[in-house]
């Protein structure tokens, strides 16, 4: 049976989920940051350490200004909310991608929850935000061309040390919500041998019912990495 260290997921479908029920798209990603809890205490009680969600894309600011301004100020209302739930279940945050571009609001609760969260153990929570895994692979060659490396024989090792995911494991188990069958972008590198599960089920709607259905059969799946 398949260990699940590190579950990634891409969380897709908020807007269509608003839409179909001619709501705002803002009702469907205020209403995913409420799965977004209930997936992530689930994790912290089920054993699994990594938990890595695909938040905001570089490719997100494409949106109208309007939408994104909104996602800002979600993103930092849920941060703030969320503290206690971080605390209480011994939940370690993090945060991957480029947020030098966010206001300093937000910037200071990433910092401000990365430090009080940072010796917590039953769970380490990622959000990538304005995260794109050819961002990510760029930045990466940026900082060793700096130091060039003396030598090349372990060079796929260095470039993973240096990715922002330098300090969890590779990712086991893919899922993407809302019916699209692609990667969108994300953790290129770091789900070389993952699984992949695409489900129809928009982000609001996806339950932790669901994902331990998910769980079930990944488990039950032989996983050969590229072996007999």
């Amino acid at each position: 049976m398949n260990n699940l260290n590190h579950l990634a997921i891409i969380m897709d479908g908020n807007g269509r989920w608003a839409q179909i029920r001619n709501k705002p798209r803002k009702i469907g990603h205020q209403e995913g940051a409420k799965v977004v809890r209930d997936i992530t205490i689930w994790c912290a009680k089920n054993s699994i350490k990594y938990l890595t969600l695909f938040a905001f894309s570089t490719e997100n600011w494409k949106r109208p200004k309007a939408e994104v301004d909104f996602l800002m100020k979600l993103l930092l209302k849920y941060l703030k909310k969320e503290k206690n739930t971080y605390l209480q279940n011994n939940i370690r945050f993090k945060a991957i991608g480029n947020i030098e571009v966010f206001n300093n609001p937000l910037k200071d609760m990433i910092c401000e929850l990365e430090e009080s969260t940072k010796m917590h153990t039953s769970l380490t929570q990622t959000l990538a935000l304005n995260y794109g895994s050819r961002d990510e692979i760029t930045r990466t060659f940026k900082k060793l061309l700096k130091n060039p490396p003396q030598e090349l024989e372990n060079l796929e090792s260095l470039i993973a040390k240096n990715l922002d995911t330098c300090d969890f494991p590779d990712v086991d188990l893919l899922i993407r919500t809302g019916g699209e069958m692609r990667i969108s972008n994300f953790l290129l590198w770091q789900i070389s041998y993952a699984e992949l599960y695409f489900t129809p089920t928009y982000w609001p709607e996806f339950s932790t019912t669901e994902l331990s259905d998910i769980i079930k059969s990944y488990k039950k799946k032989e996983r050969r990495f590229g072996g007999l």
